[in-house]
């Protein structure tokens, strides 16, 4: 599908503009004008006659096509504005009519509001926002994604400020929400930004270090392995014996590894399993904890198994690098004795929700299943030896258009993998942030960007592209993307919670220098040249 809304400098939008602003304010009349434009469009597609040795027609065709789909987005895009605009009317005239009744009672808005402000003023800087809080910011926003503002006027009168005009007036106190997009918010959080006297302060980082404590005593762990290792398998069966005699728990393990578990001995007739798609799906509501055994390709596998919510995973350290693996093996009963009693340190790892639109698709509801990867989402160009060619948005805005292998949009999880060796910069995993990264750029200004969470990333294979292009979810799930086929990536609402050894901060800097030997290098030798 061809993008909702043009980037400013894109030549028909400017030419749309100019036509659309010759015509009445009747949002009718410009609707049935752009529909009559875009048949007049169409049937002069249909009429020009196309030969496949003439490129010029070729091109002049597809440049028809693009021009024919401008306008069906311009008339799209300028109903919705006028429904947005109505809407806003609607609201002002709501509140002018409060205002007027307010005054008549000899009140004003800001004595109304005065306890009730003052009072989530208090809790906004002493205590975190409860989940009622939450829906209450959620309600207060419109659904063109701008969260409404309060203004807290003076207590006195007009007429009481020109009787005393020396008077230090008060600056006035205004409470700030956070933008998200609808009247249930699929942004997940929102901090509140707390005032005093017009002065606005932050009321929370959403970066603190998270600690896990139970309220109840875990019940239930799955366990998780890498295949093909023998040292994997020996380790597993011991785990699974300790859990079950001295913890007591119930153990899930995958088919796989209960056909080796069984084939070993008997004894493990008490493991538990799953037969289907439809199980593994409820399998976050009966477990309480996820030990993998692995590297992180293990950590990335157990986070697919959970489309929605993941219970938190204690990773053990069984691969090659390790960078979401802080726990060591041989230490286990320990590791695990202190994170069944808790309290824990985690790290919330963020995750990306990714869909494919196909260009034949309707409307953006007749899309494919949502796919979430832990690390990154490549779009590359596959076999085909010619440049990717990728119209890049973001919120509908033009970012950029990517000729090169490629593009990575990774989470900052992922900033260590594909993203780091393609130039991308290493990123805390506990930053809330999405990595737009090119693969060998065909431009020396082509830079890494790191954007905000609460974006949306789209990415489109134009229709003069020379080839498909390619997406790979988490190195996997591979998937191709024809001329006006579009993905759409955004923060995913459940992230996946991983126990630190010590809290997040530190783990991911031994990561650093253990996995990469980050700025390793000899000192500098104390015998050389020196300042007089």
């Amino acid at each position: 599908m061809a993008p909702s809304k043009l980037n400013s400098t894109d030549p028909h939008e400017n030419g749309d503009a100019s036509f659309s602003s010759s015509q009445p304010d009747n949002g009718s009349s410009d609707s049935l004008t752009l529909f009559h434009s875009e048949k007049a469009v169409q049937e002069l597609l249909q009429q020009t006659p196309i030969q496949q040795t003439d490129d010029h027609l070729i091109e002049f065709s597809e440049a028809l096509r693009t021009v024919a789909k401008a306008l069906r987005r311009a008339a799209e895009g300028k109903a919705s504005a006028q429904a947005e605009a109505a809407e806003w009317k609607r609201r002002f005239e709501l509140e002018r009519a409060r205002n007027q009744q307010l005054e008549r009672k000899g009140k004003s808005p800001g004595e109304c509001n005065a306890d009730i402000d003052a009072q989530r003023v208090e809790n906004s800087t002493n205590q975190p926002m409860l989940r009622n809080e939450t829906i209450e910011q959620s309600e207060n926003c419109s659904t063109n994604g701008l969260c409404s503002h309060e203004i807290l006027h003076d207590g006195g009168t007009d007429s009481q400020a020109k009787a005393v005009p020396n008077r230090i007036m008060r600056k006035a106190s205004f409470k700030l929400s956070w933008r998200c997009k609808g009247d249930i918010s699929d942004q997940h959080k929102h901090d509140i930004v707390s005032f005093e006297r017009g002065n606005i302060t932050a009321a929370g980082r959403s970066s603190k270090q998270i600690s896990l404590k139970w309220e109840s005593d875990p019940q239930t762990v799955l366990i998780m392995t890498k295949p093909n290792s023998t040292s994997v398998r020996i380790l597993c069966a011991e785990m699974v014996r300790w859990l079950k005699d001295h913890k007591k728990l119930n153990i899930y393990v995958e088919p796989r590894v209960m056909g080796e578990l069984l084939s070993e001995s008997s004894y493990f007739n008490f493991v538990h399993t799953w037969k289907d798609e439809k199980e593994v799906l409820s399998l976050h509501t009966k477990v309480d904890l996820v030990v993998t055994l692995g590297g992180d390709g293990t950590v990335l596998w157990a986070a697919s198994m959970f489309k929605g919510p993941v219970p938190p995973i204690v990773p053990f350290s069984l691969g090659s690098l390790g960078f979401m693996t802080p726990f060591y093996s041989e230490h286990y009963r320990d590791c695990l004795d202190s994170v069944l009693r808790g309290p824990i340190s985690i790290t919330l790892r963020h995750r990306l929700q990714c869909y494919v639109i196909r260009d034949a698709a309707k409307n953006e509801y007749e899309m494919e299943e949502p796919i979430l990867v832990l690390n990154e989402v490549t779009i590359d160009r596959g076999i085909s030896s010619f440049l990717t060619n990728l119209e890049c948005y973001c919120d509908n805005s033009f970012v950029t258009c990517v000729q090169g292998d490629g593009l990575i949009l990774s989470t900052t999880s992922g900033s260590t993998a594909y993203s780091l060796a393609a130039g991308g910069s290493m990123v805390h995993p506990q930053v809330p942030g999405i990595l737009f990264t090119p693969i060998c750029p065909h431009s020396l200004s082509f830079r890494p960007l790191i954007l905000p969470e609460h974006v949306t990333i789209r990415v489109q294979v134009p229709f003069n592209s020379r080839s498909p292009a390619w997406a790979s979810f988490d190195g996997k799930d591979r998937k191709q993307l024809a001329a006006g086929d579009a993905l759409v990536c955004s923060m995913a609402p459940w992230p996946v919670p991983t126990a630190c050894q010590i809290d997040s901060t530190n783990d991911f800097l031994r990561s650093i220098h253990d996995g990469l030997h980050w700025n390793l290098r000899k000192t500098q030798s104390f015998d050389g040249p020196r300042d007089l």
